[in-house]
């Protein structure tokens, strides 16, 4: 079956990046310390601000964040405090490495989902894109939390660089015993809005293009789908006569960063134009103008922010010449 997941105004999605360290340095990592901030919240502030939420905790998920959040040592709290909340779901997001022990202080029933981030279906993409060893420690990571009786999903980003191995991770996935897997388009944030020269062996990591989005992308996730794994992708283009939507004006969306910063729509997250903000515990507007004031604005193109802010970002065109428009980068597509 395949869906697109439209927008629920009832649902809430809290994507909480409680610290930005991280062991590894990925060229397609999207935080930005000087916009995200350098700081590790301590527990009472994560308590505090997962409290914030706590009148919409029924309806919300929340998703644990980084940089890499098992380098918190107070992880675990964090995640039993979002229980006592009564949050919906609870997930952890992983580069696989699970610091702290993390896996030995909670326990399955306590969280809805382990996400662990992997980009490439063998060692030698995925350590080119993710750091050396990272393949191996995130396969290991995977299989413990298995063994372990956590369910597990997998998210894996594409770009140029790694296009070629995304029908390979259909027989690891399975191998691997994965329940979700997400498959991501890389934005334009963070280290790719800052490139640095590649390396001649590095390969690209633009973009995929609407001509091979459109007709790989879809096709993996059948063939992933028939062996009974769930499958989320983002929508990316819309045909001229589909209807365009706004998350930030239609859904509840909450990225949080270490700074205070809380915005609707990450796409905007490299820039100080949040529309809400954490000081002293309680949440507040930001001043005009800042996102939600963009959010309306009507264009042929699709998405906004998406020309505005990223103009390189997903042009609305293949190379056929088929005219798109570009969708809101949290609608998604759903095999099972």
């Amino acid at each position: 079956m395949k869906k697109t997941v439209s927008f629920a105004k009832n649902s809430v999605n809290l994507f909480f990046h409680i610290l930005t360290t991280c062991n590894l340095s990925c060229r397609h990592c999207y935080i930005n310390p000087s916009q995200h901030g350098r700081n590790t919240l301590s527990i009472k502030t994560i308590e505090n601000w997962l409290t914030l939420f706590a009148d919409k905790a029924q309806k919300a998920n929340v998703i644990f964040l980084g940089g890499e959040p098992t380098l918190h040592p107070d992880l675990a709290l964090a995640v039993k405090k979002a229980g006592q909340l009564g949050y919906a779901s609870i997930t952890i997001d992983t580069n696989g490495y699970l610091f702290n022990n993390i896996l030995h202080k909670i326990k399955p029933v306590e969280i809805d989902y382990i996400s662990f981030s992997l980009d490439g279906a063998t060692e030698h993409t995925n350590d080119l894109i993710r750091g050396k060893g990272s393949y191996k420690k995130c396969i290991a990571g995977i299989k413990q939390a298995a063994a372990l009786g956590f369910n597990t999903s997998l998210i894996y980003t594409v770009s140029q660089a790694n296009l070629h191995e995304l029908e390979k991770m259909i027989p690891l996935v399975s191998d691997l015993k994965i329940e979700r897997f997400f498959i991501q388009v890389i934005g334009l944030r963070g280290n790719l809005a800052m490139p640095k020269p590649l390396n001649s062996n590095q390969g690209s990591m633009a973009q995929v293009g609407a001509d091979l989005w459109l007709k790989i992308i879809p096709e993996v996730a059948t063939a992933a789908a028939r062996l009974g794994i769930r499958v989320t992708y983002p929508k990316v283009y819309l045909k001229p006569d589909e209807l365009f939507e706004c998350a930030g004006l239609v859904a509840k969306n909450y990225f949080v960063f270490p700074n205070g910063r809380v915005y609707r729509c990450p796409i905007c997250e490299d820039y100080p134009i949040h529309s809400l903000g954490i000081v002293d515990n309680k949440l507040s507007k930001s001043p005009k103008i800042n996102e939600m004031d963009l959010f309306g604005l009507k264009i042929p193109q699709g998405c906004v922010m998406n020309k505005i802010i990223q103009p390189d970002n997903l042009p609305p065109e293949g190379k056929t010449g088929e005219q798109y428009k570009i969708a809101c980068c949290l609608l998604k597509e759903e095999i099972f």
